[in-house]
């Protein structure tokens, strides 16, 4: 079996619009970003989800509860989606957070993690997943740093290259968690 999984990232925030890298922070979503997350709701009623996993960071736990007012499917918060914690730099211009992000591989941030980190929560929580929705498909909602992690753990890029070019947005990727993934 496998988990079919559809990934977006939450959407458009104030901090996003005024080129501010929010990390940890809670953030906010901006109105252009309720109207995305609306769209998203639209775009993704009837895909037949079995639930909705959210970071539990609240610009993407908002973009979940705007996206599913009616809180079908079920939406769950789990702290493994979080962001990179940029320490000292969250709250920092995106630009500053850009420039060292290849080097935050393995070097943390100050005060904060490493890239490695990120990639490894989401792995955990892929298992879990894995061993409690085999052979359902799911919606997660979270950050790019957890987007990079999914391309490494399922798609088999390289973590060193997505941090030097990440991949441009788009609305929506899909993954498939083989029932063999460890």
């Amino acid at each position: 079996m496998a988990v079919e999984i559809v990934y977006e990232t939450h959407s458009t925030t104030v901090d996003n619009e005024a080129g501010i890298a929010t990390g940890w922070l809670p953030g906010r979503l901006s109105p252009r970003g309720r109207r995305q997350a609306a769209e998203l709701g639209e775009r993704r009623r009837g895909d037949g989800f079995a639930a909705v996993f959210t970071s539990d960071l609240h610009r993407a736990v908002q973009t979940a509860q705007i996206a599913f007012p009616d809180g079908r499917p079920v939406i769950h918060r789990d702290r493994r989606l979080r962001e990179c914690d940029y320490g000292e730099l969250n709250g920092a211009p995106a630009a500053v957070i850009a420039a060292q992000r290849a080097r935050r591989l393995t070097d943390p941030f100050p005060g904060g993690q490493r890239y490695r980190e990120v990639l490894d929560a989401t792995a955990s929580f892929l298992r879990d997943l894995l061993a409690e929705r085999d052979g359902s498909r799911v919606l997660l909602i979270a950050h790019s740093a957890n987007r990079w992690s999914l391309d490494c753990l399922l798609a088999g890029a390289r973590l060193e290259d997505v941090l030097a070019s990440p991949p441009p947005w788009r609305a929506g990727w899909r993954y498939t968690l083989p029932g063999d993934w460890s």
